[in-house]
């Protein structure tokens, strides 16, 4: 999008096999393994890469030197490149700005989920916390290794050189600002959609759907269970891959049979085209959603969703409007609202896919996404 602006870009990241090319990507750090942490040499140098990767201190000294950027805007740094990439862009006096894609700066797991509840009992900084539940992965040694992260990038105030932090939901927005952030910091951004080429097709659809990750937090068991007590011939399609995914195809052998199919993991093509079939998408999250971009790929193709009220999915679908809220984790709710859906006639629910795409149009627009984001770099800047 900057490119097509006119505007000179690059990407600084890590090593990692399914990279995309990039013309830079001689200065990126090697690729680490983060998913197992074993007590040996290989495993202290991981650990330390968490917490401070001087790989990628050194291999961003050397972009900034031949590329110079005006501003660096960052993106999930912490736990892959590290906050490290912090102090070498203060050093260089090179203004930040950062997308805050999830609670990390509040809570050492970043989804204030403690063994599939919500979770806060880290507020004031009490990191520690995430070590005595063992909330990240139900790992002692990763559950520690986070909230070392955390205690290390507030006592160094490591986020203070952050020119300004971009929520891309007023939900995260509040809660850092409950957290004790300053909210002079802070602009609300909405994350874009490209609509360019895509138009709702105007089909009121075979089957509900759910795309995501099959993990606990996502409240797959809640659809399960919610789609089990319905009486109806439409059936429910699930996609996605996770560690859910055995569970859920287990409890619904048991609830429906042959109505619960489960796709795998779905690229873009036949993802969207998925979506275009379908009456309704349903995401049943029952953690802290940010701004899910499930929710503008469905609008953005005239589908309306049934979504948990949580986080800050309320924010995005307008209830009754463009599809309907029920309270996260309750299957009765859920069902009852899967059946206000599979009641509407065509011409309804084609109005409702309206007023999905017209949101898009109106709030999550790229052009709109483009002039937000030069005011915040312009913010940066002091301009």
């Amino acid at each position: 999008m900057m490119r097509e602006a006119g505007h000179e870009a690059a990407i600084f990241t890590r090593s990692y096999p399914l990279n995309q090319a990039a013309p830079l990507e001689r200065f990126f750090p090697a690729e680490i393994q983060r998913d197992r942490y074993t007590v040996s040499l290989k495993g202290l140098r991981t650990v330390k890469e968490i917490l401070y990767s001087s790989s990628a201190v050194k291999g961003l000294r050397s972009l900034l030197r031949e590329f110079r950027p005006d501003v660096v805007h960052a993106h999930n740094i912490y736990g892959g490149l590290s906050t490290s990439v912090l102090d070498a862009l203060k050093a260089s006096g090179t203004p930040v700005v950062m997308t805050l894609h999830d609670l990390k700066l509040l809570c050492p797991s970043y989804l204030m989920l403690n063994h599939g509840r919500v979770c806060e009992r880290c507020k004031g900084k009490r990191f520690y916390n995430a070590i005595l539940t063992r909330c990240h992965k139900d790992s002692s040694i990763a559950s520690a290794i986070y909230a070392v992260e955390s205690y290390l990038s507030h006592l160094s105030r490591k986020y203070n050189s952050v020119e300004c932090f971009i929520a891309p939901s007023m939900f995260l927005l509040n809660k850092h600002r409950e957290f004790g952030f300053d909210p002079e910091k802070f602009v609300h951004i909405p994350n874009p959609i490209d609509a360019t080429g895509l138009t709702a097709r105007g089909e009121t659809g075979g089957y509900l759907f759910y795309f995501g990750r099959l993990s606990r937090e996502k409240g797959i068991r809640t659809l399960i269970s919610a789609y089990g007590m319905l009486k109806t011939d439409v059936p429910l399609y699930i996609a996605g891959e996770g560690a859910e995914r055995e569970a859920a195809e287990d409890m619904a052998a048991h609830q429906r049979g042959g109505q619960i199919r489960f796709l795998g993991y779905l690229k873009a093509s036949p993802l969207g085209k998925a979506i275009d079939l379908a009456r309704a998408v349903i995401l049943p999250s029952e953690c802290y959603e940010n701004a899910p971009m499930a929710i503008l790929e469905s609008f953005i193709r005239g589908k309306p969703v049934i979504g948990a009220r949580i986080g800050g999915i309320p924010e995005m679908i307008d209830d009754g409007v463009n599809g309907y809220l029920f309270e996260p984790g309750n299957p009765e709710d859920l069902k009852r609202k899967i059946e206000v859906i599979l009641g509407l006639n065509g011409d309804r629910l084609m109005e409702m896919g309206r007023a999905a795409r017209s949101k898009v149009e109106r709030e999550y627009s790229a052009r709109s996404h483009y002039e937000r984001l030069m005011q915040a770099y312009g913010k940066a800047l002091g301009a």
